[in-house]
């Protein structure tokens, strides 16, 4: 895991001003990556790479970046793991096309493939997580490429002015806010998608005229440079991925979880591959656990674990890992984070995401990370993408039998339903609920009251659900009085044809089909995987998610729906196969309880110690002066939630760390 960052400048006056630019660039990612630093430049060219090194594959100087092709012909500069590299080397060596190995670093690996078949073919050939900018020296062509699902970010655009107009591109926007000329406005839609999704999805950003570039996408930009950049184009397609697979389905029951064991265990097995000190996060839900007993299961010796307590004991499921890593026989490490050391952390958030970002388990995740790094941990294998793949979130299942039953009702029933749902405070339905397996249904409640009035069909509840703010651009202050439109998000692309469309009464297993792929799409993207990409490098951890491997995400889409969600007498049980696997090593007693996420109080906090922080953060002459977001009904949201009786977090937690985000960077 590393950083990178380039800048291509035609009008560079000297090689040195080239260089040290970039080393600048860099120098903004040196939490990504600790151990090393280089930079190279074509000074004819203007164009220069920058890059940190993180090192966990050959960490000896021959895994130094940027990195020359045995040959001369490519240099790059890379950020990831290519988990499968060693199978690559036996089939370059096989067909005669490798190098003579300098060391056994999968950059260099990567390289040679380039070289041998071209760089689409080669990544096509890859399973990993990755972002990479290439130099055809020959060609005189870079090449900038992201991995499948979006594991690892990329930054891309023009900035400056007339001949010092430059393109840049990086591994996070620091970087790119490092270069002298740096001068792109703030971009009002951004903004309000981030606080529609608490995320900006690709490919926006928060900057004008700077991209993310797409999951499974790359983008080709040939010299001289143009003044318009060409249109990047997909390597790898999601939705061809789940049309084959949906083509394929697995016959029998048996069938699916023989192969869904075989894709995991081989995912395992090629990620736990280091030459430094690794583990695994153990929550004790289902993900972790699969993840932690796979890897134990192939170890000779106790694999290391790390969980952390919190001091809420409704926001602990420490007691759970501990009991599920006793179980496994690994060797489990457990830290206990104080509400104190929470807190302090929060004011530091917008520097550790150098773009807005609003998922408030941000902090747990962080803090998980910081602490797995300080007991010594380097690499620390994850159950990302085990919710959205197998069916782990409860919309997934409640989302669409609740539309089926309430589709029938006029638009006045329901917004009277909504009204009565919301007469009653969240913590009164905390307590009716109080003997369901239900976690904050009062909060759950309300959401779902606030979305009655308006959905349509199923595809407008999902997108409501996953909607902090309904109608964000609302919010937005304008300049000339014209409205704010919200970019493009993947949530407006089609889906394969397989998953039935659902304006024509689509089952409950297709729309909750539709809402995983969605998921998958945006959610997971936008903000999981950039949530736990710089929680964990800004700690400088590589963490790895064995269910994001793209062999087990087509295993994933062959299995039935009932094999994810299967119905019950007292309810649906979600993951179903997973469990299936775990409980082969785990018994279930140590499993089964009602999914508590990863949270914190924040809430509370807002009413009560992080107060000050919050109320300098929504002055609303401050806000009016800034001319980005109007105070008025950000102010009535506030008073409702120190009242005590609305619980706002998420909404208001996206709005304060916009605020905390431009009072850093602004």
């Amino acid at each position: 895991m590393c950083g990178f960052a380039g800048l291509w400048l035609p009008s560079a006056p000297t090689e040195q001003l080239l260089e040290a630019q970039a080393i600048a660039m860099a120098a903004a990612l040196s939490h990504r990556g600790p151990d090393d630093a280089g930079v190279w430049c074509e000074p004819q060219l203007g164009l220069a790479l920058g890059h940190r090194r993180l090192a966990i594959l050959d960490r000896s100087a021959a895994g130094h970046q940027p990195m020359h092709s045995a040959p001369g012909r490519y240099v790059i500069a890379f950020n990831g793991e290519i988990y499968n590299h060693l199978d690559l080397r036996r089939e370059l060596e096989a067909c005669g096309a490798a190098p003579p190995w300098r060391g056994h670093s999968d950059t260099e690996t990567l390289l040679a493939a380039i070289e041998a078949w071209g760089l689409e073919p080669a990544l096509q050939r890859c399973s990993g997580m990755f972002a990479l900018a290439l130099w055809d020296r020959r060609e005189r062509r870079l090449q900038l490429a992201r991995d499948r699902f979006g594991e690892k970010p990329l930054y891309w655009g023009f900035s400056g002015c007339g001949s010092e107009r430059a393109l840049l591109f990086g591994s996070e926007l620091a970087a790119l806010r490092a270069w002298p000329g740096f001068n792109n406005p703030i971009h009002r839609p951004a903004l309000a998608q981030l606080l529609r999704f608490t995320a900006i999805a690709a490919p926006t950003s928060i900057y004008s005229g700077i991209e993310q570039l797409l999951p499974g996408h790359l983008v080709s930009i040939q010299a001289p440079l143009a003044g318009e950049l060409p249109q990047p184009r997909p390597w790898w397609c999601f939705r061809q991925m789940v049309s084959e697979s949906l083509a394929e389905p697995f016959v029998s029951e048996a069938d699916g979880l023989t192969a869904l064991e075989a894709a995991l265990s081989t995912a395992v097995r090629q990620q736990s591959q280091a030459d430094v000190p690794f583990g695994a996060f153990l929550s004790g839900g289902i993900d972790s656990s699969l993840i932690t007993a796979l890897l134990q299961a192939q170890s000779s010796r106790p694999v290391r674990t790390f969980t952390i307590g919190f001091e809420a004991s409704g926001f602990d499921e420490a007691p759970h890992a501990r009991a599920v890593a006793a179980h496994l026989g690994t060797d489990h490490c457990e830290t206990v984070l104080t509400s104190a050391a929470a807190r302090e952390l929060i004011p530091r958030l917008p520097r550790l995401y150098s773009e807005p970002f609003a998922d408030s388990s941000q902090l747990p995740t962080h803090l998980v990370c910081r602490e797995a790094r300080r007991s010594g941990l380097t690499v620390a294998l994850s159950g990302d993408g085990g919710d959205e793949l197998f069916g782990g979130y409860n919309r997934y299942f409640w989302g669409p039998r609740l539309w089926n039953r309430l589709a029938w009702l006029p638009w006045p029933l329901r917004r009277a339903l909504g009204r009565a749902i919301r007469s009653l405070p969240p913590a009164g339905w905390d307590a009716l609920a109080r003997p369901l397996p239900v976690h904050h249904p009062g909060h759950k409640a309300h959401k779902l009251a606030e979305r009655l009035a308006y959905v349509r069909h199923g595809d407008d509840l999902y997108r409501s659900l996953v909607s902090e703010w309904r109608d964000p651009a609302s919010l937005l202050q304008t300049a000339d009085g014209d409205p704010v439109r919200e970019p493009s998000s993947p949530l407006d692309w089609p889906l394969p044809a397989e998953l039935a469309s659902d304006q024509g009464g689509a089952t409950p297993g297709q729309q909750a089909a539709r809402m995983m792929a969605f998921d998958s799409l945006n959610y997971l993207p936008n903000d999981i995987l950039t949530k736990v990409d710089r929680a964990a490098m800004a700690a400088s951890l590589e963490t790895r998610a064995p269910f994001l491997d793209h062999h087990v995400a087509a295993v994933a889409w062959r299995l039935p729906m009932a094999m994810k969600i299967r119905p019950g007498r007292h309810g649906s049980t979600s993951k179903w196969a997973l469990r299936q696997l775990l409980y082969r090593h785990v018994p279930p007693e140590l499993i089964e309880r009602p999914k508590a996420g990863f949270a914190m109080p924040i809430g509370l906090w807002l009413r009560g110690p992080l107060r000050p922080w919050a109320e300098d953060l929504l002055d609303p002459g401050a806000m009016r002066r800034q001319g980005f977001l109007r105070p008025e009904p950000i102010q009535l949201l506030w008073r409702q939630h120190l009242s005590g009786r609305f619980d706002h977090t998420t909404r208001l937690w996206s709005v304060l760390m916009w605020q905390a985000w431009l009072a850093e960077w602004g």
